[in-house]
């Protein structure tokens, strides 16, 4: 689902909210391991991820939920205005789970000859239990 935006000018508190993924499966974990390189086997093998890892099973990338997190901003701002974003994994994401990001603006301010807003993003899971948290700085908040 795509966020829609109005072309008017973004406010600090203005708040946005958007499903990332409903019911992550297994492969969708395993095609971002073949599209990023990490084959690491707690994403992949359960035998290893419980046994040796002691997990309850194999769980996803933690840059797959920060690059379905980022789609928030590109989604709302363009790639192209795109100056920063960054965050911290605050749990895992299992097979099952559903995200939803939510992203407020923080700060408008001005910065190398352009406008720009500071967001807080945050990704949860479907019983609200936080999975992400980050900030985001986009150019051009304006639209």
């Amino acid at each position: 689902m795509t966020v829609q935006r109005t072309t008017t000018a973004v406010a600090v508190g203005a708040t946005f909210q958007q499903t990332l993924v409903e019911n992550l499966t297994r492969t969708q974990i395993v095609q971002y391991a073949g599209a990023s390189g990490d084959f690491n086997a707690l994403h992949s093998d359960a035998t290893y991820a419980r046994e040796i890892a002691g997990f309850p099973g194999v769980f996803a990338h933690g840059m797959l939920t920060m690059s379905m997190t980022g789609r928030i901003l590109t989604d709302l701002f363009g790639p192209k205005n795109l100056r920063a974003f960054g965050g911290r994994f605050v749990t895992q994401v299992w097979p099952g789970d559903s995200l939803t990001v939510t992203a407020t603006v923080t700060e408008l301010l001005e910065e190398d000859g352009e406008q720009r807003a500071r967001l807080s993003i945050e990704t949860v899971r479907q019983d609200g239990q936080p999975v992400f948290t980050g900030t985001g700085t986009v150019a051009n908040p304006a639209g």
